[in-house]
C-alpha cells in the first residue's frame, strides 16, 4: 500500500511528503506543476524526493486527468493541491481557483467512490472569515470574505458531502497561516524576511496590527499525520495553528532581532479578503489528535530565516 500526496511540489506537500517517507511509507507524489509562482522552486522542492526509493512523481491534473490509477493501491490520500492567494483570488483569476480547488477536489473524491483508503483534505482559515470569536473553534460559522476562502469553504463542503452521502473516510484540516523553510514567494514571511535581507523596506498591507495565529510547517505537517492516522476522527474537521497571537508588527520585531538590525516599514492600502484576526481553538486536535503545536514563533522565524540566506548563497 501506498500514501498519495497531492500538490506535492508546493511548500506544505514537500514537507509532508519528505516526513511520509521517513516514517517509512510509499509515497506517491501528484503535481501538475502549475506556474502560479516559479516553477523553477517547485523542481527544487521535488528534488530531494526524487532520488528517495520509495517516492514516485506523478505529473497529474486533477481538473482533467484519469486519476483512479493513482488510487489503486492507496491507503490514504492527503489532498494538499490547490490554487493558493487571497489577494489574487478576485477578479478575472477566479475561474483557475474553482477549477484547481473545487473541480479537481470533486474529481479526485468521485475517483475514491467505493474506495477503502481515507482522504485528509487540506483546508483553511479562510473559511471563517471574520469570525465571530477567538480562538475560534471548528464549530463556529463559516464566513470567508474572499474567492479564494469561498472555494476552499466549498471543497471542504464537497469533502464532507462525500463522507456522509457515499461513506467515504474523509478528515479535513484547516491550516491557520503556515509558515517555515521552502514558503511560497508571495506569503507574506518570504516577503519581508526577502526584503529585509537586502536591506529594503517590509512592505505591509494595512497598519501591521492585524492578528495571526501562525503555524509552523513542521507542526502543521505533524498534525496532517495524525489526521490521516486516527481511527475515529469524530466530527472529523480539525483546526491547525501555532497555538499564539501575534500581530504582523510584531512578527517584524522579532524577525529584526534575530538578524539584529532595524527593519523600516512601507505601508500598503489594506486588501479586499484579508481579515483582521485569526486565532485557532486547537482543544478539538488536542483530545482527538493528541497534537498541539511545538516550534515558537521566534524558533519557526530562525529556520526560514536561515534557510533563505543559505539559499541565497
Amino acid at each position: 500500500m501506498s500514501v498519495v500526496v497531492t500538490g506535492v511540489a508546493g511548500f506544505i506537500g514537500s514537507h509532508l511528503a519528505a516526513r511520509l517517507l521517513t516514517q517509512g511509507e510509499d509515497v506517491v507524489g501528484v503535481d501538475c506543476l502549475t506556474d502560479y509562482y516559479d516553477v523553477s522552486l517547485k523542481g527544487s522542492n521535488l528534488r530531494s524526493l526524487l532520488d528517495h526509493p520509495r517516492f514516485r512523481f506523478e505529473h497529474v491534473d486533477l481538473a482533467q486527468d484519469e486519476l483512479r490509477p493513482l488510487l489503486a493501491d492507496a491507503s490514504c490520500v492527503y489532498h494538499l493541491a490547490a490554487q493558493p492567494g487571497v489577494r489574487n483570488s478576485w477578479g478575472d483569476a477566479f475561474g483557475s481557483y474553482v477549477r484547481n480547488n473545487i473541480v479537481a477536489t470533486q474529481r479526485l473524491l468521485e475517483a475514491m467512490r467505493g474506495s477503502k483508503a481515507r482522504i485528509v483534505f487540506a483546508s483553511s482559515s479562510s473559511v471563517y472569515g471574520d469570525a465571530e470569536r477567538y480562538p475560534t473553534p471548528e464549530d463556529s460559522a463559516t464566513q470567508p470574505v474572499s474567492p479564494y476562502g469561498v472555494t476552499k469553504l466549498c471543497s471542504e463542503q464537497l469533502v464532507m458531502a462525500y463522507r456522509r452521502s457515499a461513506g467515504l473516510d474523509a478528515r479535513c484540516v484547516r491550516y491557520f497561516t503556515v509558515y517555515g523553510p521552502r514558503q511560497r514567494p508571495d506569503m507574506a514571511f518570504s516577503r519581508f524576511i526577502a526584503a529585509a535581507v537586502h536591506g529594503d523596506a517590509v512592505e505591509v498591507y494595512g497598519d501591521g496590527e492585524q492578528v495571526r495565529d501562525f503555524t509552523f510547517v513542521a507542526d502543521a505537517v505533524e498534525a496532517t499525520i495524525r489526521a490521516g492516522s486516527v481511527a475515529d476522527p469524530g466530527d472529523a474537521i480539525f483546526n491547525v495553528g501555532g497555538g499564539s497571537k501575534v500581530t504582523v508588527r510584531g512578527v517584524l520585531a522579532t524577525l529584526g532581532e534575530i538578524l539584529g538590525r532595524r527593519i523600516d516599514i512601507r505601508e500598503l492600502p489594506p486588501q479586499p479578503g484579508d481579515v483582521r484576526e485569526t486565532a485557532a481553538d486547537l482543544r478539538r486536535a488536542e483530545a482527538t489528535l493528541g497534537w498541539h503545536p511545538t516550534v515558537s514563533l521566534d524558533e519557526g522565524l530562525r529556520a526560514q530565516v536561515a534557510a533563505t540566506t543559505s539559499a541565497c548563497g
